[in-house]
């Protein structure tokens, strides 16, 4: 992978951009996620963007940094902008990235999980970022909407053109009992995979439980930051795979 990246770079026009990819994270802080789960979260998202491999692939090209986002939500009107869009330079920018996401204080969480709402409130926040070669919306959720706008119901033509949806979701761990987690993340996997991500690259990852969140979010991570890599690879060789 190392190597096509490095390939990549010298390409005529491929290092001309400003931005190479604009990643907004949404992260579910609805009810139904406890205050241990909460701080599971944010600190799999740190854990995550401190990883070396992950590091090494945002520092590749920096003269087109990938900018980063965070926000978290919940009912139909609780969007929380955790992180500003960031661009990332250097191991000094994840530093300040990650005193953001320690330092911030959870709002009031609504009974209610809005995964429709938070589909626009990312497109709202991507809006602005076209002049990057990727805009890239990630969800990470417990459960499926019940309230607000369903996601499929959300027309494609209000996607704003190139920006992919993936998601993150995360399984109750063994509280039900083990199958029946089992099958209730099988589920949330469907639900996601049906009606939640969008784009032809799009991709559910998938944490058993909260205290496998840092480790599903850095293979999610490492899978949306080479996406332009494999996307370019593939248009230079001619393929589809």
């Amino acid at each position: 992978m190392m190597r096509v990246c490095l390939f990549l770079m010298l390409l005529p026009g491929i290092t001309q951009a400003a931005c190479r990819q604009a990643l907004s994270l949404g992260l579910d802080v609805s009810s139904s996620v406890d205050q241990s789960e909460y701080q599971l979260q944010l600190q799999g998202v740190i854990t995550a963007l401190n990883a070396p491999v992950v590091m090494d692939i945002l520092f590749l090209q920096p003269d087109a940094p990938v900018r980063l986002h965070v926000f978290e939500w919940s009912g139909p009107v609780n969007q929380t902008v955790i992180v500003p869009w960031t661009t990332i330079n250097t191991p000094a920018d994840i530093a300040a990235v990650s005193a953001r996401l320690r330092a911030h204080t959870r709002g009031v969480p609504a009974p209610t999980t809005a995964v429709g709402s938070a589909l626009l409130a990312g497109f709202s926040y991507l809006e602005d970022h076209a002049d990057c070669w990727i805009r890239t919306l990630d969800l990470s959720g417990d459960g499926e909407t019940n309230t607000g706008p369903l996601p499929e119901d959300i027309p494609d033509d209000v996607t704003p053109i190139g920006v992919t949806v993936n998601g993150l979701v995360v399984g109750s761990g063994n509280f039900f009992g083990d199958q029946v987690s089992r099958t209730a993340l099988a589920d949330l996997e469907d639900y996601y995979r049906e009606n939640v991500i969008r784009g032809p690259v799009a991709f559910v990852e998938v944490a058993q439980n909260f205290d496998d969140y840092a480790v599903a979010m850095e293979r999610k991570l490492l899978r949306e930051l080479s996406a332009l890599t494999v996307g370019q690879m593939n248009t230079l060789q001619g393929t589809d795979g």
